[in-house]
């Protein structure tokens, strides 16, 4: 059976971010993830995990300037020394909050940068934040975001992110297998799984077209669900959809897959 995780950026905005903990774990919830923990001290974060019975399965390295459109740092030329500084970053937080998966976003291309070019300090900074992270006893994954939610991310399909790791080592850069962006950019959904599934550490899951709760959109979950665990698939799966409605309501899905 998958093991699922509340992704706190999305789940449970009913009430403020570090009482998401406890309405996580209230709602039965063992693990959970979320975008960046970078606005709160660390040991605040390890005290919410701990105190409400929660293990911290995946969060993302700084991604820049997020409010000026910036979704990662990994390939912009110039910027590899503000890089370095953010894997630092992200290893402090996660030692303290015992995650073991780090996310590292692309980012997207300036104007005027070539493919060529991205992709030179893509490859360049990946290989030092895995070496980092490696050391650390951390895994840095990628993960293919899709061009209509995000227009021109560097990283957009799993064929690239499987050059990446191949080039790399998967035994320190694996794949962020994420349903939804794959459904958008790819289709083929289990088929990919299979594909890659040696490589894929991490899943996360929200249905197209609206990026909602399972059962409001396209995707077969009965059978997608069930080829997971054919698989034998043993990571989290990270629930990282926007509810229809509130919360908790929207999480009788869960019930009607058997989870």
């Amino acid at each position: 059976m998958p093991r699922l995780a509340a992704n706190l950026s999305m789940l449970f905005n009913e009430v403020g971010f570090l009482d998401r903990f406890d309405a996580a774990a209230k709602a039965g919830f063992k693990a959970v993830e979320y975008l960046f923990p970078y606005e709160w001290p660390a040991a605040t974060l390890k005290a919410r995990l701990d105190a409400c019975g929660l293990e911290h399965v995946l969060f993302n390295m700084p991604p820049g300037n997020w409010a000026g459109g910036e979704r990662g740092l990994a390939c912009l030329p110039g910027r590899q020394a503000e890089f370095r500084e953010a894997v630092k970053r992200s290893l402090d937080y996660a030692a303290t909050l015992e995650c073991r998966l780090v996310h590292c976003m692309a980012g997207i291309p300036p104007a005027g940068v070539t493919p060529g070019t991205a992709a030179a300090v893509y490859a360049a900074n990946i290989a030092w934040a895995a070496e980092q992270a490696s050391a650390a006893g951390v895994k840095v994954v990628l993960e293919a975001i899709n061009h209509r939610d995000m227009p021109g991310f560097f990283l957009h399909t799993l064929e690239q992110t499987a050059d990446v790791v191949a080039a790399i080592g998967a035994d320190k850069v694996g794949m962020q297998f994420d349903i939804y962006h794959c459904q958008v950019t790819e289709g083929d959904v289990t088929k990919r799984m299979e594909k890659f599934f040696p490589i894929i550490d991490h899943m996360q899951l929200a249905d197209v077209p609206a990026r909602n709760e399972p059962g409001t959109g396209e995707i077969a979950w009965d059978y997608v669900f069930r080829r997971i665990d054919e698989l034998g698939y043993k990571g989290w799966i990270g629930l990282e959809y926007r509810p229809a409605a509130d919360t908790v309501g929207g999480l009788a899905w869960r019930q009607r897959y058997g989870l």
